[in-house]
């Protein structure tokens, strides 16, 4: 039996992943320490799905309150 692998994006596929959310704010995010979690590889900054999936996921929880969606 074979583990799958999990894909590895880097910051412009995530962006694309993410509905075309600038790499600059996911770049300026990785340095406040905010956004997704990422890491390097090689040297390279990286974010996986699940890691993408999940942060979407508490963006929804966050801006949700009972029925209504919060907007800012």
């Amino acid at each position: 039996m074979t583990a799958q692998r999990e894909e590895f994006l880097r910051t412009e596929e995530a962006s694309e992943y993410l509905g075309g959310i600038p790499s600059g704010s996911l770049r300026a995010w990785r340095h406040q320490r905010k956004g997704p979690k990422s890491f390097k590889l090689g040297g390279v900054v990286r974010y996986r799905k699940s890691d993408l999936d999940a942060w979407i996921a508490q963006q929804y929880e966050t801006s949700v309150v009972g029925d209504e969606v919060v907007t800012s």
